[in-house]
């Protein structure tokens, strides 16, 4: 409202000062006729901004006490409110005090309960204390009545009691323990029986293993002569150049090789094989064929190498280590091929190694790599098992697989279950029937030695088959001879009898066949 006052005044003096400027004396009739207009125009602006004002301050005061109205109506509600909220706040107080006033008196008579308890318990314990010191005097007394009836201390007869449990203990255990023991015992034989057959079967290998090829066998005994050369020149060159000495006597149609290195004495067959099959023999050629041999043995040797590799799962591995392996292709021990032995003890022990749920490429490797000193035990002095770790160990091998190659003839202590595995493949391989030339021999031996002891000194045997490469004799008996009882008799026999001449891993199974047959002829 005070706005439109201002307003209204400033309007007023805006138009007196437009009739101050523009009335002056002695003006023209129609100046003063504008004058007398401008002046009736300003009164009557000035009466309807009065008029406005008067209506604006009347509105306004409606509006002032209609405010003022609403604002006491809100107050006296907001005093109501805050006076019933006020009531309940002091009634929810005085609630409370009365339940806490209620609470208090409880608690007053739990106090005075325990401070009666606290008596009693008082008075409780100093009656046990009294009785405890007099069960103290009293077993007391009764110790020593007993130490004076027994001549012992309590500390001697406890010793005694000790000892007398601990012996009476030691003596129920015994039995246990042995039995747990001869368990754990028959159930581990029973398990490593198991592991090595499965290995066994698993490894499908040929019988006879191949031996290194020392002779050469040519197409006529003329070539003999150019071998010769004159005055025996070539055969000089050719062992010169080679360092294998080569032996030509009557066998027709056919030269020896010898040498100590088996490398060696292979570069050499090559070498002669070729001279023969271009027939042009003489020093200079010789040298050159063994060159073009030599680089053809030693890849050959790194093929071998990396073959054996693939056939036994292995990824990486030195190359020095892969051509020394393949070198093995050319070396034999007992008449078997060592690189297949090595192939065969690798997937042995790879079969163990899974069943014993371990690391199954480790234990193929170090099974691998336990014969690798054979190809260089010709160079250098010592064992095969020391110098292959020694050539392990030099070409970043696991120590883990250099212990297993040193460990695997018992040179070295054995530390690890790999080591073990290595030995046990190792034996399996160079021990089963027809992998070496010894073995075989033996082997076969034994086997005309069962069915000897069937045929001899047992009336009404028939035949007699060593069958299952020696784990069984099959004995066929005369039925009219031989009755039933008769032939359970000659199969005990027979088993005793083996049992006490031959030695053989396992067990042999006797059986004694009794068949009778009645024939007749329809005519």
């Amino acid at each position: 409202m005070e706005s439109v006052l201002l307003g209204a005044a400033l309007l007023v003096a805006l138009v007196a000062l437009v009739i101050v400027v523009l009335w002056r004396p002695g003006m023209p009739g129609k100046a003063a006729a504008e004058m007398a207009r401008a002046r009736s125009e300003g009164d009557e602006i000035k009466t309807k901004a009065e008029q406005d004002a008067k209506t604006v301050l009347e509105k306004a005061e409606r509006e002032a006490q209609r405010i003022a109205s609403d604002a006491r109506a809100e107050a006296e509600e907001e005093g109501r409110s805050l006076r019933d909220d006020l009531r309940t706040v002091r009634e929810d107080l005085e609630r409370r005090e009365a339940r806490l006033a209620e609470r208090e008196q409880r608690l007053d008579g739990e106090v005075r309960r325990l401070e009666e308890w606290s008596g009693r318990l008082a008075e409780t314990k100093k009656a046990l204390e009294a009785r405890k010191e007099e069960l103290a005097a009293v077993e007391d007394e009764r110790r020593k009545i007993l130490e004076r009836a027994a001549g012992l201390t309590a500390e001697q007869a406890k010793g005694e009691l000790v000892t007398a449990v601990e012996n009476q203990a030691k003596r129920e255990s015994i039995p246990i323990v042995r039995e747990i023991e001869n368990a754990a015992r028959a159930e581990g034989d029973k398990r490593a029986r198991k592991i090595v057959t499965l290995a066994i079967q698993r490894v499908a290998s040929e019988q006879t293993a191949e031996s290194v090829v020392s002779v050469l066998h040519l197409p006529s005994d003329e070539m003999k002569g150019r071998i010769i050369g004159r005055e025996g020149r070539n055969i000089r060159a050719f062992e010169t150049t080679t360092g294998v000495n080569l032996i030509i006597d009557d066998t027709p149609e056919a030269v020896l090789l010898s040498c100590f290195d088996p490398v060696r004495r292979e570069v050499g067959r090559l070498t002669l094989e070729k001279l023969v099959l271009d027939g042009r023999i003489h020093p200079q050629r010789i040298e050159e064929i063994y060159e073009r041999s030599k680089s053809d043995v030693e890849q050959l040797c790194v093929r071998a190498g990396e073959d054996a590799l693939v056939e036994v799962g292995i990824a990486d591995m030195h190359p020095e280590l892969i051509a020394l392996l393949g070198q093995l292709r050319y070396r034999t021990s007992y008449g078997q091929n060592v690189l297949k032995h090595l192939i065969e003890s690798a997937h042995l022990a790879g079969v163990m190694a899974s069943e014993l749920r371990l690391p199954v490429e480790i234990a193929k490797r170090c099974t691998l790599l336990h014969d690798i000193g054979k190809a260089l035990t010709h160079e250098v002095e010592g064992s095969h098992a020391l110098i292959g770790a020694e050539i392990a160990r030099r070409y970043g091998e696991h120590e883990d697989v250099v212990h297993a190659i040193e460990a695997h003839h018992n040179e070295v202590e054995v530390r690890t279950v790999e080591a073990v595995l290595t030995q046990a493949a190792d034996a399996i391989s160079g021990s089963r029937p027809g992998a070496r030339r010894e073995s075989l021999e033996a082997y076969v031996k034994r086997l005309e030695r069962l069915e000897q002891i069937a045929r001899e000194k047992h009336d009404g045997v028939e035949k007699v088959f060593a069958m299952q490469a020696g784990r069984e004799i099959r004995v066929m008996v005369k039925p009219d001879s031989v009755d039933d009882i008769q032939a359970q008799v000659i199969a005990r026999d027979i088993a005793k009898q083996v049992e006490d001449e031959l030695t053989y891993p396992g067990q042999i199974r006797v059986t004694v066949v009794r068949e009778s047959r009645a024939i007749e002829f329809a005519r």
